[in-house]
């Protein structure tokens, strides 16, 4: 799984790369989506958590058939509700680039590389909810694959659509955008032909299935959305800071952004693959095992982000050479790798409580350590470090906000595990 999300990341990663070389305008107006991207994929992940911990759960307690209709139920509400949503932000979207910073002239630019955006995003979401249903039972290994596979034929379609090949130019910007299109299409196509020889999903008392299951759905997937969408409204008010310092700056915060997902990649498989298996445990009872997966995801998280972290500070001039070609923004690239690239693996620490909680049957304390992260700590200590110092003070203020929300969020899953096992249930809510 941990190769499956190397592989997603790093495409994404080296997309934003090749539209570097395009110049720092269109670098610039793909950070401006970043938000809204972000948007989408919070409410897909909030109900893809929603339903790994219900289907798990069904599966743990041996409700085999319960688990095969609610498998049919996400991928059916999941795709109409993705797609609401995509439709809302493609009708709103030059209201908010305004408000996040863009420029008016920088509307086309934006537009062109957005529209098939959405799309995309629409597809990557019908894509996570399957990926969800073979978590949820216990198959990691074809979601790992799946995105090996979609991520090398973006990087294939990649420079052919971007820069063209012999006397075709390309399609710029928005070849990025239609690239992730044609692999998701891609990913889709095989994912759909093996759900067909699983036992998996069931079209039988669909409605009364939705009756029963509505009340614990909302319970995990509203805070867990909730939770998930804070995140875009940060990424918003952290980039209308940013905006304020020029557009180098926001292209350099934007190769931020993709590299930072990269780095996290241990964590966000663990956040992935993780919960399916607290979830069967919770629907087991096995809180013995729940205290030995967590204790060892924690050390596997720290260890490695800490390690990531610091050898990509000291290489970052490096890094920022390999990723940009402009050098103002190669400067601004390296500073902000360089102080906040060590503080995820304190960020991997909350995200892991958080994704823990949501399995776990504490959905509102994970919401609500979401929600300090963010604008108890991030963002205050960001704003705080951007007004005293610039870009050099915006770095080390994230830092230092990633530090304070790990050592929250460890605080409190440690006030959690030292309880009797058999006081767990006390914290379900």
């Amino acid at each position: 799984m941990a190769i499956g999300v190397l592989s997603l990341l790093g495409f994404q990663l080296v997309d934003s790369a090749f539209i570097a070389r395009l110049g720092t305008a269109p670098l610039a107006a793909q950070s401006f989506t970043f938000p809204l991207s972000f948007l989408i994929i919070g409410i897909q992940v909030g109900m893809g958590i929603a339903i790994a911990a219900l289907i798990s759960r069904a599966l743990g307690a041996g409700e085999q058939a319960r688990a095969r209709r609610l498998g049919s139920l996400v991928l059916l509400s999941g795709t109409v509700v993705i797609a609401l949503l995509a439709l809302v932000l493609w009708w709103i979207q030059a209201p908010i680039f305004l408000r996040l910073g863009a420029k008016p002239e920088s509307l086309t630019l934006i537009r062109s590389y957005w529209n098939p955006q959405l799309l995309s995003a629409w597809l990557g979401a019908c894509l996570y909810f399957g990926y969800s249903l073979f978590r949820a039972h216990g198959n990691t290994r074809l979601p790992g694959v799946l995105m090996v596979v979609t991520s090398l034929a973006n990087l294939a379609l990649d420079p052919l659509l971007i820069f063209g090949v012999g006397s075709w130019s390309g399609l710029g910007l928005p070849g990025a955008a239609i690239a992730t299109v044609l692999a998701f299409t891609l990913g889709l196509v095989v994912l759909g032909w093996r759900l067909m020889g699983k036992d998996w999903l069931s079209s039988r008392g669909l409605m009364g299935e939705m009756r029963l299951s509505l009340r614990p759905f909302a319970g995990i997937a509203g805070p867990a959305m909730i939770s998930q969408l804070m995140p875009p409204l940060a990424a918003m008010l952290a980039i209308s800071a940013v905006a304020n310092l020029g557009e180098a700056q926001v292209a350099a915060w934007g190769l931020a952004n993709r590299l930072e997902t990269v780095s996290l990649m241990v964590v966000l498989a663990m956040t992935m693959s993780l919960p399916p298996w607290l979830g069967r445990c919770y629907g087991a009872g096995d809180w013995a095992q729940v205290h030995q997966l967590l204790r060892l995801a924690l050390r596997v998280v720290v260890i490695w982000q800490l390690a990531l972290g610091l050898v990509l500070a000291v290489a970052s001039p490096w890094v920022a050479q390999a990723l940009s070609g402009n050098p103002e923004v190669r400067g601004d690239l390296a500073v902000l790798v360089r102080f906040m690239l060590p503080s995820y693996a304190a960020l991997g620490v909350c995200m892991l409580v958080v994704s823990a909680g949501n399995a776990l049957g504490w959905p509102l304390r994970a919401m609500v350590m979401s929600a300090a992260r963010l604008f108890v700590f991030y963002l205050p200590c960001l704003w705080v470090g951007s007004w005293l110092a610039g870009l050099t003070g915006l770095a080390m203020g994230a830092a230092v906000g990633n530090v304070l929300a790990g050592l929250a969020a460890w605080g409190l899953l440690r006030r959690v595990l030292s309880s009797p096992r058999r006081r767990m249930a006390e914290y379900s809510e």
